[in-house]
């Protein structure tokens, strides 16, 4: 392999890696900040321990999107 093809690859991981990182970073403020205004009132793990699907079902959709976020983040 040629050192131009493996110092491109890298920069390019590089890159892709630190725009997964700022745009979960703000992912995640964003969704502290929707949760904060909508769910005053509700504690997901109590909830979750209480057996409430659609708390689990929101839990779930929240992994799904940084999942989701940490894919895209990752393709080149």
């Amino acid at each position: 392999m040629e050192w131009g093809f493996i110092s491109a690859s890298l920069i390019n991981l590089i890159i892709n890696l630190s725009y997964t990182i700022v745009a979960l970073f703000i992912a995640v403020m964003a969704l502290l900040a929707i949760d904060k205004k909508l769910l005053k009132g509700v504690d997901i793990q109590k909830e979750l321990k209480a057996n409430n699907v659609s708390v689990a079902i929101f839990a779930s959709s929240i992994l799904i999107f940084v999942a989701l976020i940490i894919c895209f983040g990752m393709k080149a």
